[in-house]
């Protein structure tokens, strides 16, 4: 079984709150498997990298657990959060200090692909 995975967020949406709890949810079952886990946040998905964003989503009506309840249940475990540079500045943010505390620092298309191509790892599309 392989032990690495490679998540790519490219249609979740912070404004498709339903569609965002999966991802981190998976990757978290995935990093209770001993399987080193490293989510890449593209387009919109960037968004839910931002202080205040992720807490504010519940991915179910019963409300009972946030998105970035989620996103932690993964970090916990071991799950890398890299933006995509893109994306990253689309935001207009000055610095990290506007990122959630699991954010893990900026990663775009040459170091997902490299994951992607490497045997050692699997690959999700979200």
């Amino acid at each position: 079984m392989a032990d690495k995975l490679v998540m790519m967020l490219l249609t979740v949406d912070p404004d498709q709150p339903h569609v965002c709890g999966s991802p981190f949810f998976h990757a978290a079952a995935a990093a209770s498997m001993d399987v080193d886990v490293e989510v890449y946040f593209a387009s919109r998905a960037v968004r839910l990298l931002l202080k205040g964003v992720a807490d504010q989503l519940y991915p179910g009506e019963d409300r009972t657990k946030s998105v970035y309840h989620f996103m932690q249940d993964a970090a916990k475990l071991g799950v890398k959060f890299y933006a995509c540079g893109g994306g990253f500045s689309s935001l207009g943010v000055e610095g990290n200090d506007d990122f959630i505390a699991e954010f893990s620092g900026i990663a775009g298309a040459t170091a997902y692909i490299q994951r992607v191509m490497d045997d050692e790892w699997k690959t999700i599309t979200y």
